[in-house]
């Protein structure tokens, strides 16, 4: 699934080609998206603030996308409202990690998909070095059947 997602965010995403994200490890509950340093540098040699946002509002994104294609399902998935938070300067490559609060966060965003056509739901990515948090991305997706 990660291949597919790759594809789809290359195809549909022409900027994620350009900074370089890479879908790297999906589990169901969470999605982690990676961009080299070197193709997101900023002037003081550190990581872009908008690459910063795309990787993490990317991985939010990516995880509801591939969410919907494990049930069979087809939605546009737009981010309605967002708030980023950046902690500390980011010197390596970027990494973010987007996961479900809990089984029942992702069930309930299901039923409601599944019911209504339309569903919210509040994610949180986050860029972590050594165990510190650089930037801290929450953001509400809106899917539309």
């Amino acid at each position: 699934m990660v291949k597919e997602l790759q594809n789809i965010l290359h195809s549909e995403i022409p900027l994620t080609k350009e900074i370089g994200i890479m879908a790297r490890e999906y589990t169901g509950d969470s999605l982690t998206l990676h961009a080299p340093l070197e193709n997101n540098l900023n002037h003081k040699n550190t990581a872009f603030g908008g690459s910063l946002y795309s990787v993490s509002v990317l991985s939010g994104w990516g995880l509801l996308t591939l969410l919907l294609k494990e049930h069979g399902l087809t939605g546009d998935i737009v981010i309605q409202e967002s708030n980023t938070q950046f902690l500390k300067p980011v010197e390596f490559d970027l990494s973010a990690k987007c996961a479900f609060e809990s089984d029942e966060q992702k069930e309930r965003f299901l039923k409601m998909f599944k019911r209504k056509g339309v569903a919210r739901i509040e994610l949180i990515s986050r860029v972590i070095h050594e165990n510190e948090p650089h930037v801290v991305f929450k953001g509400s997706y809106v899917v539309h059947a």
